[in-house]
């Protein structure tokens, strides 16, 4: 299904026009169609149908209450990497089995909060960690379950700040040493090894640096299990690429066939943990255009998003594809589009040839779904945009447009400098 379709010359989400919602609930704001995401998280549990699994959704990548209640009330669990993800996961109503935590630097309050939550397992990154971990549950008269995050040293083929299995990345333990970490977990009095956890990077176009990793995987469980320390839960991560703009990555369908021929027979509850495979192409950013400009060098398009809304652009140089709310559009221009951010970085398009939209007009910049809001901030005292998640023909305010006063908010002035 088409759930970004033109109809009646305007753009829509699912059964609701954009330029309605930009005139009701004003810009930027960001609009999810609940209708994809729906249908992705059914399509990522059903094709491993015929296995034990657990899909967990990747809170960093669209932590809203919104979005997260409504994966909620499919049966998803959550990938979290903090206490406050927890919090949100809980208050969404995801069960704390489906729960997994990662991160590599959980502290003592945020453990004794997963705890005495009941989560599924702690995917653990050092062997600090654990001691820390054996020590707090120790405290509470509890066993914390975990797995370790093996790092098993595959390329992942992806931008160099998403790679997350190799051997120079911060994350997870060296393949090689690991069973020593396992044999030192399982001699821990308050630590119950459940699991096995690796996750190799983002947004991955290719089935095989999976696989790879699997067999590593698989073998590590079969060692385990020969001393007699019963591995559960296999977690693969997450990592399953979306498109763009001409990247192909490889089905649902195709990666789980793939994955399942790897661990046949060898009696595990799979764990999963998407995030962009399921909400990147959910979501689009909604913007004015405020301004053209043209230079000597350049034609500009100056919207009032910008990229504290939608960083991606400037962090990694990433692609999102833009497009006019209004189906039909005079002209054609090559420009930047960019954000009233005081910064050169400050784009969300360079030399694109794009609908050439004037003052008062709208832009919705694609595959926004996730990774967007979830890294936003307030640089330059800008309120955070609105998010918006449409349902069929209607649509919910799933959160409000930031004003100045929540800006300052938990800010005070010492009495000193007062009159």
């Amino acid at each position: 299904m088409e759930y970004f379709p033109y109809e009646n010359g305007a753009l829509q989400c699912e059964g609701v026009s954009l330029e309605k919602i930009a005139e009701e609930v004003g810009t930027p704001f960001y609009v999810y169609s609940a209708g994809y995401l729906r249908e992705r998280y059914r399509e990522f549990y059903d094709s491993f149908e015929g296995c034990e699994r657990i899909v967990c959704f990747a809170v960093k990548a669209n932590s809203n209450l919104g979005v997260l209640g409504m994966l909620a009330s499919e049966g998803c669990g959550a990938d979290i990497v903090s206490g406050g993800e927890l919090h949100r996961a809980l208050e969404a109503g995801i069960d704390p089995k489906k729960i997994a935590y990662a991160g590599v630097g959980k502290t003592e309050d945020e453990m004794e909060f997963a705890i005495n939550s009941g989560i599924l397992m702690f995917n653990i990154e050092s062997r600090q960690e654990l001691d820390v971990l054996n020590k707090v549950a120790g405290r509470l008269g509890k066993k914390a379950p975990i797995a370790i995050r093996v790092n098993p040293n595959v390329d992942p083929k992806t931008h160099p700040y998403i790679s997350t299995g190799l051997k120079k990345n911060k994350f997870g333990l060296p393949v090689e040493g690991v069973m020593d970490d396992y044999r030192y977990a399982a001699k821990l009095e308050n630590i119950e090894v459940v699991g096995a956890h690796c996750h190799i990077g983002s947004q991955l176009t290719q089935v095989d640096p999976f696989v790879d990793a699997t067999r590593i995987m698989v073998k590590l469980i079969r060692d385990l299990r020969k001393e007699d320390i019963n591995i559960k839960y296999l977690d693969f991560g997450g990592g399953l690429g979306i498109t763009y703009d001409d990247e192909v990555p490889p089905s649902m369908k195709d990666y789980a066939e793939a994955l399942k021929k790897e661990i046949e027979g060898e009696g595990l509850t799979l764990v999963f943990e998407p995030g962009r495979s399921i909400a990147g192409n959910s979501g689009a950013l909604v913007t004015k255009v405020l301004y053209t400009k043209q230079t000597e060098m350049k034609h500009f398009k100056i919207v009032d998003a910008a990229m504290n809304d939608l960083s991606r652009p400037t962090l990694y140089d990433a692609y999102h594809k833009i497009v006019s709310v209004k189906e039909k559009v005079e002209g054609k221009v090559t420009a930047d589009v960019v954000g009233t951010i005081c910064e050169t970085g400050d784009f969300l398009a360079k030399d694109r040839e794009l609908p050439d939209v004037q003052p008062g007009g709208y832009y919705a910049v694609l595959s926004a779904g996730a990774y967007g809001m979830t890294m936003a901030s307030n640089y330059n005292s800008r309120p955070r945009a609105a998010e918006v998640l449409v349902d069929g023909d209607s649509y919910f305010i799933v959160r409000r447009r930031e004003t100045y006063e929540d800006l300052t908010g938990p800010e005070s002035i010492p009495a000193k400098y007062t009159k």
